[in-house]
């Protein structure tokens, strides 16, 4: 569901999706930026960077530290941010838990006129896309507590929190 993206800043176009579950804190918030952005399906995996490599320009990190090559650049026990930079623009997308559910938040500033065009034509893609990683991430979380914990086992990127 589209919510009101919360404040963050001087940033050109800002959005935001909220899925309601009960298991939200199951999960930290860098958990679940792993689990909406690497648990895609392949092929949808396969779209999604393309479009952020080729449409977007990102410059994706290959590092290991990163979530689906963009840069963790804050976290605490309620959000995680990711960020990726590109001559077109900046993105900042936002994972906020509470007790009753995750707001994926993403927020985007232009460099010029090209940015704000392509970014234009690439919202709608994000529109469609984004809510339903947000969602398949919840549901599997939820599949996986009924059958005995999300653990590294269930998940194996997942950080286990001891």
């Amino acid at each position: 569901m589209r919510v009101p993206a919360p404040e963050a800043g001087a940033a050109d176009y800002a959005s935001a999706f909220r899925a309601s579950t009960d298991v939200a804190r199951a999960r930290s918030p860098r958990e679940w930026t792993r689990v909406v952005f690497e648990g895609a399906p392949a092929p949808q995996a396969v779209f999604v960077r393309f479009g952020w490599r080729h449409v977007l320009r990102l410059r994706l990190s290959d590092s290991p530290a990163s979530v689906a090559g963009w840069r963790l650049t804050d976290c605490d026990e309620d959000s995680a941010v990711l960020e990726a930079h590109s001559p077109l623009l900046e993105a900042r997308n936002v994972a906020f838990i509470d007790d009753h559910g995750l707001t994926w938040a993403t927020y985007v500033r232009f460099h010029g006129r090209l940015g704000r065009a392509v970014w234009t034509i690439a919202a709608r893609v994000h529109h469609i896309v984004l809510p339903h990683l947000l969602l398949r991430a919840v549901r599997r979380t939820e599949r996986s507590l009924r059958r005995g914990g999300v653990n590294a086992m269930s998940v194996p990127w997942a950080t286990v929190r001891t």
